[in-house]
This record gives structure tokens, C-alpha cells and sequence, in this order.
């Protein structure tokens, strides 16, 4: 779920929940905007975690001495997750 789709559940949950004064005779708007809310606030969440475990790299270093002139070798590598 992306950011826009959990601020529009977010949003309309709210709409529902506190706006609206009708009601429907088998359907509580004030919980069903509850439950919205509640999907809106899991679904920014989610969508936060999953792009910042995305971008996630990372880069190791070693550092060898080459046997064979005797010089010191740094070897750096990175690798995104």
C-alpha cells in the first residue's frame, strides 16, 4: 500500500467518523470510519518501513597485505539490500 492510498483511508475514515451525522440502519458509519482510520494509519506505516528497508546498503572494507610485494591491500565493496 503506498502513502496516497493510506492517507486517503486516513482522510475518509476521518470524514466518516466525524462529519458525517446520518445514519444507515445495518451500517455504523462512526466505527466503519474508525476502522478506516485504523487501515489508513497501518498502511503509511507499512509503506514507511518497506521504502526505508529499500535504500538499505551496505559496504564492507578489508584490508590484506599482498604476499607477494609485501604492500597493504584495502579492498572496499558495497552492496544495496
Amino acid at each position: 500500500m503506498s502513502f496516497g492510498a493510506g492517507i486517503f483511508l486516513l482522510v475518509v475514515g476521518a470524514i466518516l467518523s466525524f462529519a458525517v451525522r446520518d445514519s444507515i440502519d445495518a451500517v455504523d458509519l462512526t466505527t466503519t470510519g474508525y476502522i478506516l482510520m485504523g487501515a489508513g494509519v497501518l498502511g503509511i506505516l507499512l509503506g514507511l518501513v518497506l521504502s526505508l528497508r529499500k535504500n538499505k546498503s551496505v559496504e564492507t572494507t578489508r584490508s590484506n597485505v599482498d604476499p607477494v610485494s609485501g604492500e597493504g591491500v584495502t579492498v572496499s565493496e558495497r552492496s544495496v539490500q
